[in-house]
């Protein structure tokens, strides 16, 4: 049953209560306050946490102009992986699968064939092991398979086997196919695995398991020999995040100012809009400077952090995020993107990686077209994931474990799965 008008007036109005106490151009005052007076640079408990690399600065892209211009980047590649999100079992087992893929452009069909599947798994059966985690091979060597038996954890088992299924499938195919790369790789999310980075914050046996078990720390260390091999190869890698989660920024800027922001690119969307007589002008993308970061799940892996203990073959700062924010106005979302500090330490460089971005995005109102073939060659569709679902299922007789839920919402319906960035 569907709410009628009356309802939707009556909840309309009632929410309409909080517009003295939420007034938006307050918020874009604060913003500018905190953009003007805050940034350069940012600290918190005495350290630099948020530093602009060369100077802060906006910058508008006029559109059509820039989705027009000249690339800096002849060939580009995307990378990303999917999951089937946590299914459990009535045997006990909880499970996901994802399968990781690149995309080049122009386009490479037997590179696009290639793919990683990893099925990660946790058993509370103490008495049962599900066999060792090697890598095989599937169609024709095309594809590298893995089966991953997690840490056993008394909760976050849904968390724990998504995580570690998600980024040991991304890093491992983009270590394996790194070579193909000519120009630029853009991973579809951030450069590091902040899925696994945030447990630190989460439970203490999730942190407990990040900082003691060689599972996530061998995913995290994939990230950091990924970085390795594009700078000894001098070739950028870069991360698009199209959800961005991030708060770190806003939280320290809250502990001077306020900070009525609910995260960091509600922070950069009053920013970076520009309003003239009351409205939102549409006609250029904009654009912030790049920054280091030193904060949340960034700090790890910074010169503020000692990278989970792995032994790093660079200079500390090398492996630091830095980013820039974008804000497209014609569908008023905002983008980071990420680069370590290896890859934007040269100016000239930096500068090249946010033109080829900025116009990436004025061209195809979204994600760069590396990264969005990408996320179509990864993603597994709803009728995909329960076709696995119940394959699987049979491989060890035993039906998913089901809720009210899915009988209300049918196969269209997700659990709430653990929160990662794309």
């Amino acid at each position: 049953m569907t709410l009628d008008p009356v309802h939707v007036e009556g909840i309309a109005r009632l929410a309409g209560r909080l517009g003295d106490r939420v007034e938006d151009a307050d918020h874009q005052d604060l913003a500018e306050t905190a953009w003007s007076d805050f940034l350069d640079p940012l600290y918190r408990d005495g350290d630099a946490v948020i530093e602009p690399l060369d100077g802060q600065f906006r910058r508008a892209a006029p559109l059509p102009d820039v989705a027009l211009a000249e690339r800096p980047f002849e060939t580009q590649h995307g990378l990303d992986s999917g999951t089937i999100n946590p299914t459990t079992f009535k045997n006990g087992l909880v499970l996901d699968v994802a399968q990781a893929a690149m995309a080049g452009v122009p386009s490479d069909l037997d590179l696009h064939r290639e793919r990683t599947v990893v099925v990660s798994a946790h058993t509370n059966d103490q008495r049962e092991s599900l066999g060792q985690d090697e890598w095989g091979e599937d169609d024709d060597g095309y594809t590298h398979t893995r089966l991953l038996e997690v840490p056993r954890v008394d909760r976050y088992a849904q968390t724990v086997v998504h995580a570690l299924a998600l980024y040991l499938a991304e890093s491992h195919h983009a270590l394996e196919h790194a070579s193909k790369v000519e120009d630029l790789l853009i991973l579809d999310g951030p450069i590091y695995p902040t899925g696994l980075l945030a447990w630190a914050d989460r439970h203490p046996e999730l942190a407990d398991l990040l900082e003691g078990d060689k599972q996530p720390r061998d995913v995290v260390e994939n990230y950091v020999r990924l970085v390795e091999r594009f700078v000894d190869r001098d070739i950028p890698l870069v991360g698009f995040v199209k959800n961005s989660a991030a708060n770190g920024l806003i939280r320290a800027i809250r502990e001077q100012a306020t900070a009525p922001w609910a995260n960091d690119n509600a922070f950069f969307e009053h920013v970076l809009s520009r309003i003239e007589s009351g409205d939102l002008q549409t006609d250029a993308i904009t654009y912030t400077n790049w920054f280091h970061s030193r904060v949340g799940t960034d700090r790890p892996l910074s010169t503020a952090g000692d990278a989970l203990g792995i032994d790093r073959n660079l200079d500390p700062d090398a492996y630091e995020v830095t980013f820039f924010a974008l804000f497209d106005p014609r569908d008023e979302l905002v983008y980071r993107v990420e680069a370590p500090y290896a890859v934007t330490r040269e100016p000239d460089r930096r500068e090249r990686l946010a033109r080829q971005i900025v116009a990436d995005v004025a061209a195809e109102r979204g994600p760069p077209l590396a990264v969005a073939k990408a996320d179509e060659l990864a993603r597994i569709g709803v009728t995909g994931k329960e076709q696995l679902r119940e394959r699987i299922g049979q491989e060890f007789d035993s039906d998913r474990q089901r809720s009210y839920n899915d009988r209300r919402w049918g196969a269209e319906y997700e659990t709430d799965g653990p929160v990662t960035e794309s």
